[in-house]
């Protein structure tokens, strides 16, 4: 279903399209990458690669570039360009949807209950996503209607989406999607709602977290006839970079069960550390993807996307190779989402590579066989 082949060709037609003047604003376009992947971490036969990126957490001021971009029409695909490479060059692209989508044409709002424009939604299709997490605590910030249309526009757009639901039913039914011949399930679950209690009668409208319930969803996506089982977590402590022990704790009692082959996590806004517990991999914190925070400058602008290749493994399948690509909002003018290991980001890239690979490491994972390409 999703062919990295395919998607390689559609990126490098893109990129020439920018080039030739197609985009709204070609002038300010990124430096493309020079290639998708490098040849060591595209998947073998056999074999399938994910890339997962951290929060898109569209802020007021992300929109107004768009607005920019787009000469008056809300056009996100310029910010995220630099990233487009990446994504669509892995076998499966995963995103965290963390704000509810407005209805079209408004009205848009951020922090603290956050609105965005159905755009966005576009802009990641065409980036190369294939599936997006939607458990977050911003999930229900415009109720039972931001659900619905949220995931009523990635369904018109094409991307699969797992974490929320409009009916009991939708619940049920896990995320199973077909990559290179292999049946991955993707779940997504959120601590909690800022408050905001889930409506009365619809406990299915969005996954909470509690260990049980995390191992029992993945065991119904095995049972559904997933091979893979891919755990998106909303957790952790805003702008820190450490991972709490409730956090290790939970990793450590997810990744120990069969039914759990990685975790993906997101929420703190700023990177936090990888680490391989019992041969399975948990990335604790991906920072933001695309965001555009007043405060804390400088952490909040770096992320991480987390490349892992799977291989069979008997009859399981396992990583056999983990990788992370530092990439950083560039505040511009204008507002650009850069792949640091890509070149484009000059001096400031250089800095947050180097902080980047000091959260990322910190707790064993280069050890454990973690890599960063050109590092």
């Amino acid at each position: 279903m999703f062919s990295s082949r395919a998607r390689q060709t559609t990126a490098l037609l893109g990129a020439a399209l920018l080039l030739a003047g197609c985009s709204s604003a070609p002038e300010q376009q990124p430096r493309p990458a020079t290639s998708e992947a490098p040849a060591a971490s595209r998947a073998p036969d056999g074999a399938f690669t994910v890339v997962a990126t951290g929060d898109v957490l569209i802020h007021p001021a992300l929109t107004d570039q768009a607005k920019e971009d787009g000469g008056g029409k809300i056009d996100y695909r310029p910010l995220l360009a630099g990233i487009k490479p990446l994504i669509s060059g892995a076998d499966l692209g995963i995103c965290h949807l963390e704000t509810p989508i407005a209805p079209k044409g408004g009205p848009y709002s951020g922090y603290p209950s956050f609105s965005a424009p159905p755009e966005i939604v576009d802009a990641l299709k065409d980036t190369g996503y294939d599936t997006c997490s939607t458990a977050s605590n911003h999930t229900i910030d415009q109720g039972v209607d931001g659900a619905t249309r949220t995931l009523d526009k990635l369904d018109e757009a094409g991307i699969k989406h797992t974490g929320s639901a409009r009916s009991a039913e939708e619940a049920k039914k896990p995320l199973i999607v077909d990559v290179n011949g292999v049946k991955v399930a993707q779940i997504s679950f959120s601590y909690g709602f800022n408050g905001i209690k889930v409506p009365a009668g619809k406990p299915w409208l969005v996954n909470q977290i509690d260990p049980e319930d995390v191992i029992a969803e993945a065991k119904a996506a095995r049972k559904a006839g997933a091979q893979v089982v891919l755990a998106s977590l909303h957790w952790g402590t805003e702008y820190q970079h450490d991972p709490t022990a409730e956090q290790r704790s939970l990793a450590k009692k997810l990744l120990a069960d069969d039914s759990i082959d990685l975790i993906i996590g997101h929420h703190a806004h700023v990177v936090q550390p990888f680490e391989q517990i019992g041969g399975k991999w948990v990335a604790y914190g991906l920072g933001n993807s695309v965001a555009r925070h007043s405060e804390p400058r400088g952490s909040t602008e770096q992320g991480a996307a987390a490349r892992f290749r799977f291989v069979r493994d008997g009859e399981r399948w396992k990583v056999d190779k983990a990788e992370y690509v530092p990439t950083l909002v560039q505040l511009g003018p204008p507002i650009r989402l850069l792949d640091l290991t890509a070149g484009q980001a000059g001096n400031a890239g250089a800095e947050a590579l180097k902080a980047t690979d000091e959260v990322v490491l910190s707790r064993g994972a280069g050890d454990q066989g973690l890599t960063r390409p050109g590092r």
